[in-house]
């Protein structure tokens, strides 16, 4: 019996692994200057996704956004419309900002066998009559580097996605919206959500949902220098800005390690099957991974953590964040001190603790209430804040 147990997960595992290396880019990721120029948020091309999921329709999108220099670029995603008619105004839509899938091109959400699934609590927002729109980022699915960790790249690709929502053809999509993320997707959101008012103007957006953000980046990352999932994020942020900004990785990370560091980048996170090849680099790490003790010291890096960094937002848009005490990614006194900042700034906040909860499930179990809490938004009912209370 253990024996058989025994080879049939290997048989699971072997096929996870299959499946994970068969996810490949197709032309539909490829534009041509030519296609990419015109406004942003406007859409390049799309075609079918399945359609299975609780009556939804949905459709891969190649839309047009903004490069970190003002350029036109092209970004993909998707968007999952509810089945039957839509309400006077039109569909609300969520802006959903997935966490850390990878930094290279095929591992944008919308190449995952799994995407559905990525997408925390999506039965209930097609329940209440939501749509979503789901942004891979740029340099996900479309040619890289992808900015991995850069605010206005994500926040604006976040906004693009919401205006192609709008545009697609028959959808019957409005413009009021509310934004959700994870991660670097709670990083995405807020980013987002403070670009809104100059970069997208024509967008209603009436509150943003952040589960476990990204938010004062060179705290979380000095506090997790000493965690193997803290190096795995740091080396996978200078990788990427190494291509994105020419900040050179050498001067950080020692010679030995620069194999391994390149060896994480191209490892995809969708399934709980990518997470052993990552703990093994992490490993390696522990033994030889930096030249200095402190890199968010030193420039570039110093200044670019800081531009990256997500100040306080317009008090005029609600605020849910939700968080769990056993995070060892996102510090949780980290998200505190930017709750605080926020509450001082005049903002409405509410936020969720759950205690046990570690990084990966906090958005998970946070669904519900997140749901809900967008639900009166679109509603027009009063936010909520616990900004007085001191436990939050």
């Amino acid at each position: 019996m253990i024996a058989r147990l025994a080879s049939i997960i290997a048989t699971v595992v072997l096929a996870l692994a299959f499946i994970g290396s068969a996810r490949a880019q197709s032309d539909f990721y490829q534009a041509s200057p030519r296609e990419i120029a015109g406004p942003p948020g406007s859409i390049i091309r799309t075609e079918p996704m399945r359609d299975s999921w609780y009556g939804a329709h949905t459709v891969r999108v190649l839309y047009r956004s903004t490069g970190l220099k003002g350029e036109p670029i092209a970004v993909s995603g998707a968007v999952i419309v509810p089945g039957g008619s839509p309400p006077p105004g039109g569909w609300p839509v969520v802006g959903w900002a997935h966490p850390t899938t990878g930094i290279v091109p095929h591992c944008a959400p919308t190449l995952a066998v799994f995407f559905f699934q990525q997408i925390p609590g999506l039965r209930m927002m097609l329940e209440h009559g939501f749509a979503i729109a789901a942004t891979d980022y740029p340099g996900l699915g479309t040619p890289g580097p992808h900015p991995y960790l850069v605010g206005e790249s994500e926040g604006r690709a976040v906004l693009d996605s919401i205006r192609a929502a709008h545009a697609l053809s028959g959808s019957g999509i409005g413009i009021n919206a509310s934004l959700w993320g994870h991660s670097q997707g709670g990083q995405a959101v807020l980013f987002a959500a403070k670009l809104a008012k100059t970069y997208a103007p024509e967008l209603n957006i009436l509150g943003v949902v952040a589960a476990a953000p990204a938010t004062e980046l060179g705290a979380l990352m000095r506090a997790d220098i000493a965690t193997a999932g803290g190096k795995n994020l740091l080396a996978m942020t200078l990788w990427s800005w190494d291509r994105v900004f020419g900040a050179p990785m050498q001067k950080l990370i020692v010679p030995q390690a620069i194999p391994d560091v390149d060896r994480l980048a191209n490892i995809c996170l969708e399934s709980i099957i990518d997470i052993r090849p990552r703990q093994i680099i992490g490993k390696y790490f522990s033994q030889q991974f930096l030249k200095v003790a402190d890199p968010t010291a030193m420039e570039p890096w110093k200044r670019l953590l800081a531009e990256n960094t997500i100040g306080t937002l317009p008090p005029n848009i609600p605020v849910l964040i939700a968080q769990g005490t056993a995070d060892n990614v996102v510090d949780p006194p980290v998200t505190a001190t930017y709750v605080k900042s926020l509450c001082e700034a005049g903002s409405r906040v509410q936020t969720l603790l759950y205690d046990g909860v570690g990084h990966g499930m906090i958005s998970r179990d946070a669904a519900k209430p997140s749901v809900d809490w967008m639900a009166d938004r679109f509603a027009g009912r009063p936010a909520p804040s616990n900004c007085g209370d001191a436990r939050r």
